[in-house]
């Protein structure tokens, strides 16, 4: 039933209260509800949150929306990692009442007596509520019983009497403390706090089999990198400011239909084939390809990695080869076809002879205990981060019931879904339990689609999903990156780096890969998934051709500003050129201080672009004049509301500006 104060529209709310709503330790959510009640007397709300510890939180005051009736806001913030509650309080509040009627019916001359004694008689009664042991409840008494003699002094001047009542310090004693009458109570209502990883990283994607591959140089015969070879790489991941290393599959590799080069049906003898392609006689998921090494030199590999501050994400790809170990002793995890053959993977046209999917309807239970064995292996080998391949194409029931069985004994490992399809399925899916989604972010290159999209992302399905904006994959080459030279890895790079607290880029993207495999397709030429790739890291560095110094210093400024780390303070600026992006990104510190940084981005590869930026200095949080430092070049300007910017983007495509205070 309705409340005797109505609390209603409670956000956020994940399908109705039964799925907990995002957190992260250390970031503020929003909590909103529409709160009001019959007739002309003032409200008061406020959120309480209950941690995983039991312990009640400080109530946190509601304030009400200057533009949309009836609507209270509330920003909360977890401090623990773990399964948290809100709830939503109302009530009528006598003391917010009086401070609106009363003094305009005393300045109009209008029952006097009768308002100061109604005034006097609620500041008695917070009087009374005052807790003694409280360090500041004297001093809170003190402008009390000042305002409680003045009120009830008929000889002192009207004016003087409301003077004191109205007296602002007084005003906040009381409304610390205030009078609460037909409390009404909603909730509580499920959140769930990560841990910052979560929210905050950095990927970087490499196929150990390429690092550190060999080419013979007579007979050209390709021998595959190792963990021994690709754990020297990592020094130089970490040393760009990555902390998240993602490998492919690292299992054996299916015999049977092995694709070739290029995603071809003729491989030949030495031809390695898809990785996603997993299982062969040599073992299934919880085996390792015999070319990478053995269980020993993966954990050598992870315990590397963890020592220069990175984590390990490894790829859970729920599908077999054909002589995958399964399909011969679960033939039912699989459909058989009107021919009496199992089905391999489409999406047509596209075909995967190489890889067979699982089907959920049959033994669901068996596959369940499987998987979660497989993926409790993997975790006692220091995995705490999986990517998960297509995960749209399984049951959301069982990764509901999978990342809830993980969670229960393990709450910081993470999952990060793969799920580039409609957007009730990847909403659903970080409902259900994702940490974080990939998104359309790859496709979004216009001022407009990326405007909209940091908005919808930030703002509208923040409670659902955590996204991760990743430049490029295995799978897609935009054509932006394809058409648009250098500058346009640049644009891409910063935008992602600053448009969402987790970002990432796929091996080769420092180099400007960028070469497709025909005209209109988003694969690449010569595509890793089929093939070893030989890089020239020293070489591409000795040439000055890279951009990893870029890239590093867009994780240097991540780093350093935490507005950058945040997902819910996204605030959208006008530029008077279709071409120029502008946005903005502010956080409150725990000293006092805040921290705004202002993105502005020339999304035209090819062109300079000069306009005006139009900030909106009230939603950013911003002074009339300040200066902006550019964390790129090193030099400041004075700001204010409407500045000139001119952006090349072959020299500089973007400003990343820190907010400072004018000298």
């Amino acid at each position: 039933m309705v409340g005797r104060i109505p609390v209603m529209n409670v956000s956020p709310l994940v399908d109705l209260g039964r799925q907990p709503a995002k957190a992260t330790v250390g970031e503020p959510f929003p909590v909103t509800a529409s709160v009001f009640r019959e007739g002309h007397d003032k409200l008061g709300a406020e959120v309480v949150l209950t941690g995983p510890d039991g312990r009640r939180r400080a109530p946190v005051r509601m304030t009400q929306d200057a533009e949309v009736p009836d609507l209270y806001t509330a920003w909360v913030t977890p401090d623990l990692p773990g399964a948290w509650s809100f709830e939503v309080a109302a009530w009528s509040s006598p003391l917010d009442t009086w401070f609106h009627d009363g003094p305009v019916k005393i300045r109009a001359d209008v029952d006097v007596e009768l308002m100061f004694t109604e005034g006097a008689l609620l500041l008695k009664r917070v009087l009374a509520s005052l807790d003694k042991k409280d360090p500041g409840s004297a001093d809170a008494a003190q402008l009390i019983d000042g305002a409680i003699e003045a009120a009830s002094d008929r000889k002192r001047p009207t004016a003087a009497r409301l003077a004191a009542m109205e007296d602002p310090r007084l005003v906040a004693v009381v409304r610390s403390h205030p009078i609460r009458e037909l409390l009404t109570i909603e909730g509580p209502y499920p959140a769930y706090a990560d841990r910052e990883r979560a929210l905050f990283s950095s990927w970087y994607e490499f196929f150990p089999r390429s690092e550190g591959a060999t080419k013979h140089p007579t007979t050209g015969k390709i021998t595959s990198g190792s963990f021994k070879t690709a754990a020297k790489r990592l020094d130089a991941v970490a040393a760009m400011g990555f902390d998240v290393i993602y490998l492919p599959p690292i299992h054996p590799i299916g015999e049977v239909n092995r694709k070739g080069p290029n995603n071809t049906l003729t491989p030949g003898p030495d031809d390695p084939g898809s990785p996603w392609a997993i299982g062969s006689k040599q073992g299934g998921h919880d085996a390792i390809h015999p070319d990478l090494g053995t269980f020993d030199d993966f954990d050598a590999f992870v315990s590397r990695a963890n020592g220069l501050g990175l984590e390990v994400a490894l790829d859970l790809a729920l599908q077999a080869a054909p002589d995958h170990p399964w399909v011969t002793s679960h033939p039912e995890w699989f459909t058989t076809r009107a021919d009496g053959t199992i089905a391999y993977a489409e999406n047509p046209p596209k075909k995967y002879q190489d890889i067979y999917p699982v089907n959920f309807d049959n033994d669901p239970s068996g596959i369940c205990q499987e998987v979660l064995r497989i993926v409790r292996l993997w975790m006692s080998h220091g995995v705490r981060i999986f990517r998960v391949d297509n995960p749209h194409t399984k049951p959301v029931a069982f990764w509901e019931w999978l990342l809830k069985e993980v969670r229960a004994t393990d709450p910081d490992v993470l999952f990060l879904a793969e799920a580039f399809t409609r957007p009730a399925m990847m909403r659903g899916l970080g409902a259900i339990g994702f940490q974080q989604s990939y998104t359309y972010f790859t496709w979004r290159t216009a001022k407009w689609e990326i405007e909209e999209y940091l908005t919808e992302l930030s703002h509208e399905t923040d409670h659902l999903m955590r996204p991760n904006f990743f430049v490029n994959t295995p799978d897609i080459l935009h054509a932006f990156l394809q058409y648009g030279g250098p500058a346009a890895f640049k644009i891409r790079a910063a935008i992602a780096a600053t448009g969402s607290p987790s970002w990432g880029v796929y091996a080769g993207y420092e180099l400007y890969e960028h070469v497709a495999v025909r005209p209109g397709s988003e694969e690449y030429l010569d595509s890793e998934k089929y093939q070893i790739r030989i890089r020239d890291w020293d070489a591409a560095d000795r040439e000055g051709h890279t951009l990893a110094p870029y890239l590093t210093r867009l994780n240097e400024i991540r780093r350093q500003h935490p507005a950058l780390q945040r997902l819910r303070n996204v605030t959208i600026h006008h530029s008077d050129d279709e071409n120029v992006l502008v946005f903005s990104k502010a956080a409150d510190l725990t000293n006092g201080q805040s921290d705004t940084v202002i993105v502005v981005v020339n999304v035209d590869p090819h062109a300079t672009r000069e306009t005006m930026v139009h900030l909106d200095l009230a939603a950013a949080g911003l002074p009339a004049s300040f200066v902006a430092h550019d964390e790129i070049t090193g030099e400041d300007w004075t700001w204010s509301e409407h500045n000139y910017v001119r952006l090349d983007p072959h020299h500089e495509p973007a400003h990343i500006l820190s907010v400072r205070s004018p000298r």
